[in-house]
């Protein structure tokens, strides 16, 4: 589960942005997870739950967002959703896209206590 490398890491960042900020802790971390990121949002909050125990964000809630999958065509320059496993232009049904967004894992936002 290498969700649980992923919230350690984001845990890292927390601790920098608690230092920056001269805060005490985390209440609320908000976060935005593709499909095709990678991060499975469930065991995410599940490894956060572990990841977050004797940190500055022990206590602090963790939400997710979905981020949906948008691409552009290469052939129409349409730009559109599409799925996990059909990456293919909405309009033309073309293959030749790329991902504009939903393959990304990002910190939104972070309230600090």
């Amino acid at each position: 589960m290498h969700e649980l490398s992923v919230c350690q890491a984001l845990i890292e960042q927390l601790i920098t942005i608690v230092a920056e900020n001269q805060a005490r802790s985390v209440h609320h971390i908000k976060v935005c997870n593709g499909p095709l990121s990678g991060v499975d949002s469930h065991f995410l909050k599940q490894a956060f739950t572990v990841a977050r125990l004797g940190t500055v964000a022990e206590h602090a809630e963790l939400s997710i967002d979905r981020e949906p999958i948008q691409v552009r065509c290469s052939v129409c320059g349409q730009e559109g959703g599409a799925t996990a496993n059909s990456l293919v232009c909405p309009h033309c049904g073309d293959w030749r896209t790329e991902v504009l967004s939903g393959d990304a894992l990002l910190l939104v936002s972070v309230e600090l206590s």
